[in-house]
């Protein structure tokens, strides 16, 4: 796949407001099989996230560029970096419950699993707790999900689904 990308810049500045951004406008747009949607922290003078859809063709690209245009969100071509956040990509919607790693990336576009600490490959029959929050990042042209050791031998995304906010309890 040659992908054709664009970044939206909704001046959205908390990844779980990206997160539904995305997959409202996605969904909207009735983008494709193969799409993948990513989220991107952006770190200058306006500290926001920013969203990229990579599609397989120049024409739903143009129609995607077209219908976000008209909604008045800001577009431009290509990525805004490398190392995406992917939210939306091929087998997502298939990561629930608990999976194996070999079933995580024999459903999914995700190529690789790491277990943060741990060094080496971690065995492909380790079940991975998903909660349903799998947030893979681009990492040298990989998709890789990075993962923490849990309860019972088991591995959880290192993302959590519902993160508490920094002073929450002040």
């Amino acid at each position: 796949m040659t992908p054709y990308v664009l970044t939206v810049d909704a001046g959205t500045q908390d990844l779980r407001a990206a997160d539904h951004l995305l997959l409202t406008l996605a969904a909207e747009l009735a983008l494709p099989e193969g799409t993948f949607g990513c989220t991107h922290l952006v770190r200058d003078d306006r500290p926001r996230v920013a969203l990229s859809f990579a599609v397989e063709s120049e024409a739903v690209l143009a129609a995607t560029r077209e219908w976000l245009l008209a909604k008045g969100y800001e577009v431009t071509d290509g990525a805004p970096d490398e190392i995406g956040r992917a939210v939306l990509y091929p087998g997502s919607e298939a990561l629930t419950g608990t999976l194996s790693i070999a079933e995580l990336l024999s459903r999914s576009a995700i190529d690789r699993v790491t277990v943060l600490g741990a060094g080496g490959e971690t065995a492909s029959e380790t079940a991975v707790v998903t909660r349903d929050h799998v947030r893979p990042q681009w990492r040298n042209g990989e998709l890789v999900l990075p993962v923490m050791p849990a309860v019972g031998g088991t591995v959880v995304p290192f993302e959590v689904p519902d993160p508490t906010p920094c002073c929450a309890d002040h």
